[in-house]
């Protein structure tokens, strides 16, 4: 569901947001017909209101050494909230999970992992599951191919 106070403009200045971080309030007010001035106060408001959380730079695992990624099903040994978050902090503390989904279905959790090469991804597995008591199950899946990878909303403008 959008957040109501969202306008066309609003949602203008966010895709090129979305697009280039670091995109000018001059260039982002030439693209939707808005002074910068005017480009800077939604931006601030944007922000204030928490639909812009925060913003990174997005970096280039391989460049990194980090040429490993790792899709993860984790089933907990028991639905148990505090199992669940004793799980969530724990994911939460490591690294080398990218990305956590609470999910339905015969997994409770997803995670995307990304280890430099499989004996880190050992390792991570033997800290995150094989010591930890609660986890009944978990299946990995190696990801051969990046194609796609972003955190960028669908916006209407």
């Amino acid at each position: 569901m959008r957040t109501p106070d969202l306008d066309h403009l609003d949602l203008a200045i966010l895709a090129c947001l979305q697009a280039d971080a670091r995109t000018i309030a001059e260039t982002i007010g030439a693209k939707v017909g808005l002074s910068a001035a005017a480009v800077q106060r939604r931006i601030k408001r944007l922000r204030e209101a928490g639909v812009i959380e925060r913003e990174v730079a997005v970096l280039s695992p391989e460049a990194l050494g980090l040429s490993m990624t790792f899709v993860v099903t984790v089933e907990m040994e028991r639905e148990n909230l505090a199992v669940f978050d004793g799980f969530r902090r724990q994911v939460l503390a490591e690294d080398a999970v990218q990305q956590c989904y609470y999910v339905t279905g015969t997994a409770d959790f997803v995670l995307i992992v990304t280890c430099p090469d499989m004996v880190a991804f050992e390792a991570f597995t033997r800290r995150m599951f094989f010591d930890n008591p609660n986890v009944r199950h978990f299946t990995t899946s190696v990801a051969m191919d990046r194609v796609k990878v972003g955190l960028a909303l669908p916006l209407d403008p």
